[in-house]
């Protein structure tokens, strides 16, 4: 093993250490978070809510384009659109909002390095801040409007303040309450579950804290979390009680579509990469505490693993997204064992993580120049394909970062001391330095096959001519419709049973979509598309003739 008290140099104390760990994290996070349009897909789903909340709509139950949403409860969207309003005076809206996807992420940073130095010591604080950063599935969603990041912060604020019930039983008693009860108003029922079970579990679990005080402390929690969650849906009930029940229905009506027998592969295939390098190191743990599996830095971590892994799979939602739940366990379940890693095992895992970015950076430079250049051929021909009216700028200065942001990534890495922390920092350090090449040589690119700013901007002009007449809609995304909303300020009426009065007619159709049947007398004034091949996208406006 690489001993866990390796010498410590200046470079070892700046990059292991908390200005570090900042500078590191505040990189990651911030770079691509703003600067951009809302992107179809989550992005602009879930800012749809925020765009909503700064007009005064839906305060107490999420609205998207004036309907009201049951998905998620409002703890992520009343952060956002605070931020947004904060920062009105310097961002747009959509980025200010954003800014609490970074908050989020940070808050869970911190609170797993705090659980890591309770259950393993301080040299596990480091390890588990940075194979989070390193976690592959993490780097999209925490670059984009996402709830599911409000979850993964307060599961990491439950578990950090059990992991101090040794030293401070009432204190990380009522911090873990103080998680619970935010994850239920982040997350609904699924929050309560990841949550709620550890404060009286955690007394079964594991024999250290059977104590009277312990037991104590964490009865007096149960019953503050209960109480504190309690209070959003109560005050949804007495304010408005028909939107109670619509999240009702959404949100634990509909709890129990279980994970089916065939997506088991592709569920357990998702897990794998989604997670790495946290698994196997995590496995790993597990196997040196083998003889102490019934100790608290075992166990909590273990514990809320089992309990995201059964609420994936009885909860079943065919989203990556949901995945972010286990982030946190096996980030602190990891921590312990990363730094007790065989001298080979710590290598290979060392230099697995160079040679991963290494070639990843590489195919990120391959679609640069596929843009720039029209090389390779193939690869230009796919680029010309998705976007044909793609037009790039700024090459020279593109070129330039890029190649800094390279430099600068293998200089660290070379440089880098040996330490139980250099596998960990080369996977966060590579994973940083990823993300940043592909917001400097890709960016203009996903921003142009992205947005739905184009799109909804040309609409506008096709309905000038017919500013009198409301709009109907068939096959809109809560993306599409989002971005309708925050453009154009338009929210098409959706189209009953029984038809509808509007005499315009607004459809989108991609490749899952199939065009709607529609009679003679529907005449179609304007289309739009965005995107080519499989990504390709169609905005058709009809109009009724009399």
């Amino acid at each position: 093993m690489i001993p866990s008290t390796a010498p410590q140099t200046t470079l070892s104390r700046m990059l292991f250490g908390a200005p570090g760990l900042v500078a590191l994290a505040a990189l990651y996070l911030l770079v691509g978070l703003i600067g951009h349009d809302p992107w179809r897909g989550d992005d602009a789903r879930h800012l749809g809510p925020v765009f909503a909340m700064l007009q005064g709509e839906g305060l107490l139950l999420p609205h998207l384009a004036g309907e009201a949403v049951g998905e998620y409860p409002p703890l992520y969207y009343w952060t956002a659109a605070v931020l947004a309003t904060l920062f009105s005076w310097a961002l747009p809206a959509h980025d200010g909002a954003r800014l609490a996807t970074a908050l989020y992420a940070a808050l869970t940073l911190y609170w797993i390095s705090q659980a890591a130095a309770a259950l393993h010591g301080r040299e596990a604080r480091a390890a588990a801040v940075l194979l989070t950063l390193g976690t592959l599935g993490l780097v999209i969603h925490a670059h984009q409007a996402q709830p599911l990041i409000a979850l993964m912060a307060m599961q990491a604020l439950t578990l950090a303040g059990l992991a101090r019930l040794g030293q401070a039983p009432l204190g990380g008693a009522l911090q873990a309450a103080a998680g619970a009860a935010l994850a239920f108003l982040a997350a609904g029922l699924g929050g309560a579950l990841l949550t709620l079970p550890l404060l009286f579990g955690v007394i079964a679990l594991s024999p250290e804290c059977r104590t009277p005080r312990i037991s104590g402390a964490l009865l007096l929690a149960l019953c503050c979390a209960l109480g504190a969650a309690a209070l959003w849906p109560l005050a949804l009930h007495y304010q408005q009680p028909e939107l109670f029940a619509l999240w009702w229905e959404s949100d634990w009506g509909s709890f129990g579509g279980a994970l089916p027998a065939d997506r088991l592969r592709p569920f357990v295939e998702d897990i794998g990469w989604f997670t790495w390098p946290l698994w196997p190191i995590a496995l790993w743990s597990l196997w040196l505490a083998r003889r102490r599996l019934f100790s608290l830095p075992v166990q909590l971590p273990l514990a809320a693993t089992v309990l995201a892994v059964i609420w994936l799979v009885t909860d079943y939602e065919p989203e990556v997204s949901t995945l972010l739940a286990l982030v946190a366990p096996l980030a602190l379940l990891a921590a312990g064992g990363v730094t007790r890693l065989r001298r080979g095992a710590a290598n290979a895992f060392d230099w697995f993580g160079v040679m991963t970015f290494a070639v990843f950076a590489l195919l990120v430079w391959l679609g640069w120049t596929a843009q720039v250049f029209s090389w390779p051929p193939g690869l230009a021909r796919h680029v010309a394909r998705y976007g044909p009216d793609f037009v790039l700028q700024g090459e020279a200065r593109q070129a330039v970062l890029g190649a800094l942001a390279c430099a600068l990534w293998l200089l660290l890495a070379w440089k880098l001391p040996r330490s139980p922390q250099r596998g960990p920092a080369n996977w966060a350090m590579g994973m940083t330095m990823l993300w940043c090449l592909a917001v400097i040589l890709l960016m203009p690119w996903f921003q142009h096959g992205r947005s739905y700013r184009p799109a909804v901007e040309a609409l506008q002009v096709a309905l000038a001519e017919y500013s009198e007449e409301c709009v109907a809609s068939t096959g809109l995304s809560p993306s599409v419709r989002a971005s309708l909303d925050y453009y154009a300020g338009l929210r098409p009426l959706a189209v009953g049973p029984q038809g509808s009065p509007c005499r315009l007619l607004l459809v989108h159709e991609d490749r899952r979509s199939k065009p709607p049947s529609l009679s003679p007398e529907w005449l179609s004034v304007w289309e739009h598309s965005r995107g080519g091949d499989k990504q390709r996208e169609t905005f058709r406006l009809y109009h009724r003739q009399p």
